[in-house]
Parts: C-alpha cells; structure tokens; sequence
C-alpha cells in the first residue's frame, strides 16, 4: 500500500465515509477533505469534519502506517499540532501531539472496495511497461487528454519560466539582457547551452548594444567570449575578428576566463558553435529592439519573418576557419526557428506577461498550437499507444512533461488520466 494512495481515497471521498468511525470508536462525519497540500507539513489543510458530537477544523496527515507518525518525528513538530485526524491503513499505534493528547484515527483498510484496489494494484503491476497504464492509454478520451494537456504545458511553462527568473533576478530585471541570454543558451542547444550562457552572462547589455552595430564587432564579441579566436590562424577574417575582440576586450575590460568552451564533438555541421554564433550575432545586427518587437508581435508569421536571419558572408562558404565548402546558405531553420518560440520567445512573454499584469496564456497557447509537434522518442512511443494524441507542439511539450513529472515518478494519482482510470470514467 502507497501513502499516495490513501491521498487518493481520502481527497475523492473513495470509502465508505458513511460508516466511518475512528479507531476508538466514535462515529466520524466528513464535512470537507481539506486542500491538498503538496509541500512540507501536513498532507491537507483546513478539513472540517464531525466526530461524535463535535465539529471540528483542522489538518489531516495520512500514513500507510500509524506509527510513521513517530518515524516521520512529527511529535516534535509544531506544524502538525493543528491536526484533528489522523487518517492511516493500519492503526499499529496511538498517536500523540507534542502536548500528549491522543490524536483521533481513522483506518480506511475495511472501508475501501476491494474492487478499486484491485484496479490500483494493477496499476503498479508490471514493472516491464513503458508507462503504467499504458494497456488502458488508448481509451482516453480526447476531452480528457486535451484538458489535461493543457494544463500539463502551463506546468512546463512554470518550470521553464524558474530560469528566466532567475536570470532576471541576477540582472536586476533587465529584460532585454535576459533576453539575449535565453536565447544565446537556445541558440548553443543542448550541447553548448550552458557554455553560450556563460558567455552571455559575462556581457553586460550596454555592450552587447553597442557592439551591434556592426556584424563584424559582434561576431567578434560572441566569438572572442567563447574562446574560438585563440589559435595562431593566419586567415584574414579570423585575424579581423582576432582584430576587433582585442579592441573590445581592451575598451571594456572582458574576460572570458570563466566562459565554457563550446564543443564540437557529434554535432551536425550547421550546428557548430561557429554557424550558430554567426547567426545569433546577425539577429542582434538587424533587430536592434528585438525584445520589443517580439513581445509585440501577435501573430507566428511575424515572429518568423524577425527570426529569418542567416550567417554573415564568411560562414556560408566555411563552417570551421581552416575548411572551405561550395558557397550554400545557412539560415535558421523552421524546425530551429520553432525551437527558438518553445524554449525562449514564449516562456519570456508568459513571464513578462505576468509581471505586467496581463493574462496572455489564450495568445501564448494558440501560438504554440500552430507549431508543429516535436518528433523525439517519448513523442513517438505516446503516437503508438494513442495515434492522435499529439498534434500540435503543445501537445508534444505536455507529453514530455507528462512523462518525465508524472509517469517515471509513479504519480499516477497526480495524473488525470490515472485518476480517470481509477475513477473508471477514462
């Protein structure tokens, strides 16, 4: 028997609350669960419940056991002084506050069908699964799994916007610089995020403005941040940027001594630190408001047309200093540019929206519905089991929150559709 389990059966009233009694006999009417309380001290606030003659308000605390109670030292815990119920499986021991008075106890063991929990033993049954409910996955209905989607991306969006306010906090709420450091972390992808980060976090924004207006210095700048002009090369472009960095390291004093050095190793040629650098350097040249003009822009074309940048001349016949290739062009992307809105552009405007005031969740999830889905292997193995259930980049961010949150933590009964299925109404 899980604890979340008995969270389950007391938050849905799943037992036979009309003959509940506590263990010492005494005839218990349940009034209000309480709300459930997902952080430290007891496990639902302000219930309200009835137990022989008197109404009583208070918290709740759950236990498989009742002598968790005393391994969990709850008895030296002033939070858990407010408790009126203590709601258990098994009643092994009695239970006291820290001033000695008993708390009452309810044991839900002979009160719950033992037909509902068959179904959640079965749940849990099989370690060999992908996902626990993966043989029912496909009877959900789509009103439950597009609600819940929803709500799953919102979630993804909070957690996304913890490194925005972070950020934000660090800099003193400059926006735009914030800005440019999401987005030179996108711009690095997995690989070299965290070292492009560092590279932007060591530029304070008056630089990165000034810099700017022209592509050479800010290629320059970015380049020479990351430590990618510090061979002995004698190639002129190289030199003219070896050039222009020494210039401005001198005027503002850089360092890039705690800069990550990007990396190369298994990266797709368009994906060096050197194409995307370019490219970054080539959106700041162009857009020299790029935070307004993409808290602004109200529609995806929009946000496409100010993203449609490419590398300056060097780089579109070179995607290292030393090898030259057949002149192509080297644009972002759409599937890049999409990246971009799903991992900068749209968590920034949800937390600029907030911290204005403004409620743009409506606008900020029809964007993300005209996205395509992303295509990775949890995105996949959900398309097996339920063919449509992803259709939109929407969806597949809240597959992948529902996985990694829910799924592989085993909180099924955090989970709509487990409790869906438990509720047998999937």
């Amino acid at each position: 028997m899980r604890e979340d389990f008995l969270h389950y059966l007391w938050k849905y009233k799943k037992f036979d609350f009309t003959n509940a009694k506590t263990t010492q006999g005494e005839k218990l009417l349940l009034i209000d669960s309480g709300i459930h309380n997902f952080n430290s001290g007891p496990d639902f606030f302000n219930a309200r419940l009835k137990i022989g003659n008197q109404i009583w308000a208070g918290n709740v605390e759950l236990h498989t056991k009742a002598s968790d109670w005393y391994f969990h030292q709850h008895e030296k815990d002033r939070n858990y002084d407010n408790v009126i119920l203590h709601v258990v499986w098994e009643d092994d021991v009695e239970v006291k506050r820290q001033n000695k008075s008993s708390i009452p106890a309810l044991s839900l063991k002979s009160l719950v069908d033992s037909s509902l929990i068959n179904d959640y033993q079965k749940l849990f049954a099989s370690s060999q699964n992908w996902i626990n409910c993966e043989k029912s996955f496909q009877s959900i209905t789509n009103f439950t799994l597009r609600h819940w989607q929803e709500r799953l991306y919102i979630e993804r969006l909070e957690e996304k916007s913890e490194l925005i306010q972070d950020l934000l906090k660090k800099s003193g709420n400059n926006w735009e610089l914030v800005l440019f450091q999401m987005l030179a972390k996108n711009f690095g992808l997995n690989l070299n995020g965290d070292a492009f980060l560092s590279m932007a976090q060591s530029l304070e924004f008056p630089i990165i403005q000034k810099a700017s207006q022209d592509n050479l210095q800010m290629e320059a700048l970015l380049f020479g941040q990351c430590g990618l002009l510090e061979r002995p090369l004698n190639i002129p472009y190289y030199l003219e940027l070896k050039k222009e960095y020494a210039y401005l390291s001198y005027k503002y004093k850089l360092s890039n001594a705690g800069v990550i050095r990007p990396k190369y190793f298994r990266l797709r040629p368009d994906n060096f630190p050197n194409i995307r650098l370019s490219q970054l350097a080539s959106l700041y040249t162009r857009h020299r408001k790029l935070f307004s003009e993409l808290i602004v822009s109200k529609s995806l074309e929009a946000v496409y047309s100010i993203l449609s940048v490419e590398t300056s001349l060097f780089w579109k016949t070179h995607f290292t200093f030393q090898k030259k290739h057949k002149k192509r062009e080297k644009a972002l992307s759409i599937a890049y540019k999409d990246l971009l809105l799903i991992n900068t552009i749209i968590p920034l405007r949800f937390c600029y929206s907030q911290a204005m005031g403004n409620d743009e969740v409506e606008e900020l999830l029809s964007l993300m519905q005209q996205l395509s889905p992303e295509n990775n292997k949890i995105i996949q193995n959900f398309k097996k089991l339920k063919k449509n259930c992803v259709e939109n980049s929407m969806h597949s961010q809240a597959m992948v929150q529902l996985k990694k949150n829910y799924c592989e933590a085993n909180k099924c009964l955090d989970c709509a559709i487990g409790v869906k299925l438990l509720h047998g109404k999937a």
